[in-house]
């Protein structure tokens, strides 16, 4: 049985046909929580979040989901999805963190053609983006071939 869109998901327009697509984690977000404690982390996640937002607003992107300190983003254009995620970058870098820690964000950008399913994206172009991002280091922006030419 399928299980019912959330009221949150349900009224959203993702973005149809070719897209570009971006994930992000914060690298060392284990050690970053045994260093901040609950309460120190969760203020971090949120702060972090709210930074990614702005940005992802800002050029257009269209937030599918996250989890945790990952997100996953889709933007119809990919200049506007490679101007994101650059200045995510320069946001986190030029940020002041709480304890003086640093945030570290890794992102993968793939351009492609995934269907869109009721409130989420599926097919092989969601796997290769998320690929991409989990080859990185915080600090890092790799973009596949499509997405770079």
């Amino acid at each position: 049985m399928a299980e019912a869109p959330s009221a949150n998901t349900a009224q959203r327009d993702l973005p149809a046909g070719t897209v570009t697509i971006l994930f992000t984690d914060i690298q060392g977000s284990t050690e970053l929580l045994k260093q901040l404690g609950d309460d120190g982390y969760i203020a971090l996640v949120s702060e972090h979040h709210r930074l990614m937002r702005e940005v992802i607003d800002q050029h257009q992107g269209t937030e599918v989901r996250t989890q945790g300190d990952s997100f996953f983003v889709t933007f119809s254009r990919a200049p506007d999805a490679v101007a994101a995620a650059v200045n995510i970058q320069l946001a986190l870098k030029g940020h002041r963190w709480p304890d003086g820690v640093e945030v570290l964000v890794r992102m993968g950008l793939h351009t492609g053609q995934p269907w869109v399913a009721v409130d989420d994206y599926e097919g092989i172009d969601i796997h290769r983006a998320a690929r991409i991002a989990s080859t990185g280091h915080g600090g890092q922006v790799l973009l596949s071939e499509t997405t770079a030419s």
